[in-house]
C-alpha cells in the first residue's frame, strides 16, 4: 500500500451509519457536512448507499452541487438501496475491494455516527497510518460526543501502553463538521493539527 498524502485536499471520504440515528443532530450534521464539501469544491468519496446518514451526506453534497463517488459492493445493492442516480458509481466484488477503492481515491478520511462498521472502517484507516502506510489525516467528526467512548478507550490504551510514543495512533477531533475541513488542510499542510475543534482551542488560550 505505502500511499503518502498529497498535499492538496481534493476528495474527503466519509464514513457514516446506514441508519440516521436517534438525535436529529446525526441528519443535520451529515446533511451541513454534504453541503461544505460542496462549498470547497470537494469531492465526497462514500459507501455508495442512499439510505441513513450515508443517503444524507450524498444527496446535500448533490443538491449544493457537487460531485460524489460511491464506493458499495455487489452483496448490498439492495440492504443499503444503491443511489443509482449517481454519475460515478462503482460496484465492488466485495468489502475489501470497496474499502481499497475508498482508500485510494481519497485524500482524507472523516467519520460522522454510525454503527459498527462506520467504527471498524474508521479504525482501520487510523490503523494503516499508525503502522506507517499512508499519512493521510483520518478526522473523528464527534458530534455531540458521539465519538466519546473511543476516546476514553484510546486513552485507556495509552495508559496501559498498548499504544505507545513511538506507535501512536493519528487521527483528529472535530466537535463541529465546520471545523473538519480546516483541519483536514492543515493536517495536509504539515502544521500540527490539535484534538480538538476551535472552540475549544479558544477555551484553552484564556488560561
Amino acid at each position: 500500500m505505502n500511499d503518502m498524502s498529497k498535499s492538496k485536499l481534493a476528495s474527503v471520504c466519509v464514513y457514516c451509519g446506514s441508519s440516521h440515528g436517534t438525535d436529529p443532530m446525526y441528519e443535520a450534521a451529515a446533511t451541513r457536512l454534504g453541503q461544505i464539501l460542496a462549498e470547497e469544491n470537494l469531492r465526497l468519496v462514500y459507501g455508495g448507499g442512499s439510505v441513513g446518514l450515508m443517503g444524507t451526506v450524498a444527496r446535500a453534497t448533490l443538491e449544493a452541487g457537487g460531485t460524489v463517488t460511491g464506493i458499495i459492493p455487489r452483496f448490498l445493492e439492495k440492504r443499503e438501496v444503491m443511489l443509482t442516480t449517481l454519475e460515478d458509481l462503482i460496484v465492488t466484488e466485495d468489502m475489501h475491494e470497496r474499502k481499497l477503492l475508498m482508500f485510494q481515491r481519497s485524500d482524507a478520511f472523516i467519520a460522522l455516527p454510525g454503527g459498527i462498521g462506520t467504527l471498524e472502517e474508521a479504525v482501520e484507516m487510523m490503523t494503516w497510518a499508525q503502522l506507517g502506510q499512508h499519512k493521510k489525516p483520518v478526522l473523528l467528526a464527534d458530534i455531540g460526543g458521539f465519538w466519546s467512548p473511543l476516546l476514553e478507550l484510546l486513552d485507556h490504551m495509552r495508559g496501559q501502553g498498548f499504544i505507545r510514543p513511538e506507535t501512536e495512533v493519528p487521527y483528529l477531533v472535530a466537535k463541529r463538521v465546520e471545523d473538519a475541513v480546516p483541519m483536514l488542510r492543515e493536517a495536509l499542510r504539515g502544521l500540527p493539527a490539535p484534538r480538538v475543534d476551535s472552540e475549544d482551542l479558544a477555551t484553552l488560550k484564556q488560561f
